[in-house]
């Protein structure tokens, strides 16, 4: 992710905390709307463009820059202590998971079948666990980075593999593939890299998404699945028909 990418979330993140929009924006800047919007979505701030964002947010630019660091600095990987704890409780991963999406605490409790308390525990269990901090009033700030990976190989990988990917790829009668696409071929080891590059460049995108629609009502958002794989493969029908090279006959 580049830094000027990172310091637009960041400026983002701000923006939504002390609830400024770009109309507001617009108006203190003596700008149309479309302006803005055009600004943060092509990223084109210049030094400027940036301290006078700043200003609106009472704030230097000095600052911007450090809390930028701070979100860069977020934890891109659990520790498979972390991993094990989470999977020894449902109720604990479910939290996790909900905090990484940018539930507040009201929503938790409304839509599981979680207590005011029983979230509170939860939630200072995931504090201990350095996955979140906690604030005052339930509040709390996810230390997770939103493209973070499960350890390669370790607790919750295998209990995705095990629980979660079979029953994704076999979805319910009421659900539908909202994009379904198989492609197989045979590459170089040169265009191999070029795709991956493109699904990790893919998975950035879709973090930023998500992160940008974090303050969208819970009914503004729904649940989406997003598997992408890639491995050496080829499928058991094809290769029962290989021939089998065995020794020169004579």
């Amino acid at each position: 992710m580049s830094q000027i990418t990172q310091v637009s979330q960041t400026l983002k993140q701000l923006l939504r905390q002390q609830q400024i929009t770009y109309k507001d924006i617009a108006l203190k800047l003596d700008m149309s709307e479309a302006n803005i919007k055009r600004i943060f979505s092509t990223q084109n701030f210049t030094l400027q463009r940036l301290e006078q964002l700043c200003d609106i947010l009472h704030m230097r630019l000095s600052d911007l820059f450090m809390l930028t660091e701070k979100q860069v600095q977020k934890i891109s990987q659990l520790t498979a202590e972390q991993e094990n704890q989470l999977l020894a409780d449902p109720k604990l991963l479910l939290i996790a998971v909900c905090v990484r999406d940018a539930w507040k605490f009201d929503e938790i409790i409304d839509y599981y079948d979680i207590d005011k308390h029983q979230c509170i525990q939860l939630l200072a269990r995931l504090d201990k666990l350095k996955i979140i901090e906690l604030l005052p009033n339930n509040h709390f700030k996810s230390l997770i980075a939103q493209d973070f990976r499960w350890i390669p190989g370790g607790p919750l990988e295998k209990f995705m593999e095990q629980e979660v990917m079979v029953k994704f790829m076999a979805p319910k009668q009421n659900e539908k593939w909202l994009f379904r696409f198989y492609l197989r071929g045979r590459y170089s080891q040169s265009s191999i890299e070029i795709i991956q590059r493109k699904l990790n460049q893919l998975t950035k995108e879709a973090a930023v998404l998500n992160q940008e629609d974090a303050d969208l009502p819970l009914n503004k958002r729904q649940h989406i699945g997003l598997l992408m794989a890639m491995r050496p493969w080829e499928p058991s029908l094809f290769e029962n028909m290989r021939k089998q090279h065995g020794g020169p006959t004579t």
